[in-house]
């Protein structure tokens, strides 16, 4: 399996890792990572394969993408973080990376909606945003987040996206360490009625109040108090 690029910040003794979404790259961790480094850690940031600088592949599927992941990281750091695809690919390599804390930021857990379709082909309309077209859809974003966005699509591959091909939903198991779930508002992956299930299996819920899927770049004060006693 090939490695994964891998970006790091600090050189503390504790390892944090962050794994960001579908369309984004290790840049999407431009506020966090530091934040995370300030506190200590030793923080790395892979790209996904078909994002950044990892490498593109003839093909790709959840169970593959998972494996590159636990492949490419250390085991046992004390915290993991995952962003939408970056938290369903960690929930599928959790039991090989066996972290101390986990971080689930609105995972894309949910199976597709009917019109799913749409939803795939808005993501691949991404490919030919111009900046103008990311400040319009993103406006709340902070200006070197809208261009690192605007850059991890440069090197996006949208072939990514037949890795969700036959994609029924994720049910994750009871937590065996310390988790927890950080929510939009509203949350189109896990609506509250999933989030009150899932609370009663274990995992801390908290929700983000008035923010976007990408929530560390929509609220990045709202998300490090939902981080609160999670560092």
């Amino acid at each position: 399996m090939a490695q994964l690029h891998v970006e790091q910040w600090g050189s503390g003794d504790r390892v944090a890792v962050l794994v960001h979404g579908i369309t984004a790259d290790s840049s999407s961790w431009w506020r966090t990572a530091p934040e995370l480094a300030r506190r200590g850690y030793r923080v790395l940031a892979p790209d996904l394969p078909g994002h950044g600088r990892s490498e593109r592949w003839d093909a790709y599927t959840l169970e593959a993408m998972a494996d590159a992941l636990a492949d490419s990281l250390p085991e046992a750091p004390a915290l993991a973080l995952g962003h939408s695809l970056g938290a369903l690919l960690l929930a599928l390599a959790l039991d090989r990376l066996k972290p101390e804390r986990t971080v689930y930021v609105d995972p894309a857990w949910a199976a597709p909606p009917p019109d799913g379709g749409a939803m795939v082909a808005m993501l691949r309309a991404q490919k030919d945003w111009d900046l103008e077209r990311v400040r319009t859809a993103l406006p709340r974003w902070e200006s070197q987040a809208q261009k690192g966005k605007l850059t991890a699509l440069a090197h996006w591959d949208p072939a990514t996206l037949e890795s969700f091909e036959g994609f029924t939903g994720y049910a994750p198991p009871a937590p065996a360490g310390p988790a927890l779930l950080v929510l939009a508002d509203p949350s189109y992956n896990i609506p509250p009625q999933r989030a009150e299930e899932l609370r009663t299996q274990g995992l801390e819920v908290r929700v983000v109040a008035d923010t976007g899927h990408v929530v560390h770049n929509e609220d990045f004060a709202g998300f490090k108090t939902a981080l609160q006693g999670w560092y």
